[in-house]
């Protein structure tokens, strides 16, 4: 009789450890299947409100601030709200407002026809010296829809709204532009934010929280592949929106502050050779060589542009 007890006493052991191990699994796994939840409700949706944020904080989303490295695409310290101003949202020069309007075109650069997001790594590529997002990744479709929202809300906007108020446009001076003056410009309005040597003003001493003011040179600037590394395209830029808040320089003062600006050292993107496979279509400031005119690469930088417009009219007569 105390043997049968003592199985069966056996068997309820077995049966209720059996039973506590169960609870524990299973208990385990919904622990488990919660965390997944928190963590997938937790991670980014390709919103608009993200790709502001993306724009907004590109370094510590998509830079040096970004903890997982697969998500490091830019390669400076720069945001894109760097050069577009307030996100994009307010009418003017490098405005996104109306950027979605101008996508599927033809890019004489890439020598095809290019879509909004081909535009977005091409940025990231040049103006971000890094590296393309996933045309599919959660990035990518979150600043393309932010991009797509600012154009659905400027088609919404009263031309009150969509009046900007900027200095008259930038005209190109006739003449090579002069480094020196560029200089003592630079100096006079552009140093107390921008640094002594264009290195920019950190927002804190943690790099990965970018820059209150971006650096114009050096490793976290700009690569020499782009847009702005154009003379005339900086020098636009410059006349419509700086001093931030004053944009009083004349157009003498932005051409050679923005040559100044250029023609300081910063991140070298290869492959440029490619660039413009017909190269009649280079832009006349472009800095980089090969080109389809007889003009130094010192004139494509620094000017005078005209005779080298003159040259292509000709060409074209011919």
């Amino acid at each position: 009789m105390a043997d049968i007890d003592r199985k069966k006493g056996l068997v309820l052991s077995l049966v209720a450890t059996a039973v506590f191990g169960a609870v524990v699994v299973l208990a385990t796994l919904n622990r488990e299947a919660s965390v997944a939840a928190v963590a997938l409700d937790d991670a980014p949706a390709p919103t608009p409100e993200y790709g502001q944020r993306l724009l907004r904080e590109t370094t510590k989303h998509l830079g040096t601030g970004q903890a997982d490295p697969a998500l490091q695409y830019s390669g400076n310290g720069l945001d894109c709200a760097s050069c577009h101003l307030e996100s994009g949202a307010s009418p003017g020069t490098l405005s996104l407002l109306e950027t979605a309007q101008r996508y599927p075109r033809f890019s004489g650069r890439d020598g095809g026809e290019r879509d909004l997001r081909d535009r977005i790594n091409g940025c990231m590529e040049r103006s971000m010296a890094g590296k393309p997002l996933p045309r599919d990744s959660v990035e990518m479709i979150a600043m393309e829809s932010y991009i797509l929202e600012l154009s659905r809300q400027y088609g919404a906007m009263s031309p009150a709204r969509t009046a900007f108020i900027e200095p008259p446009a930038f005209t190109e001076p006739d003449r090579r532009a002069d480094l020196v003056a560029g200089e003592i410009v630079y100096q006079e309005k552009c140093k107390i934010c921008h640094g002594e040597n264009g290195e920019g003003l950190k927002a804190t001493r943690d790099i990965g929280e970018g820059y209150t003011f971006p650096p114009l040179w050096g490793p976290d600037s700009y690569n020499n592949g782009a847009g702005m590394n154009r003379v005339l395209t900086a020098a636009n830029f410059i006349k419509a929106r700086m001093p931030l808040g004053q944009a009083d320089l004349s157009d003498d003062e932005a051409y050679d502050v923005s040559a100044y600006i250029n023609s300081k050292p910063r991140p070298v993107k290869e492959g440029l050779e490619e660039d413009y496979p017909e190269l009649f279509r280079k832009p006349v400031d472009s800095p980089y060589p090969p080109y389809a005119d007889p003009f130094p690469q010192e004139q494509h930088q620094y000017g005078p542009f005209g005779p080298i417009r003159a040259y292509y009219a000709q060409q074209n007569r011919e």
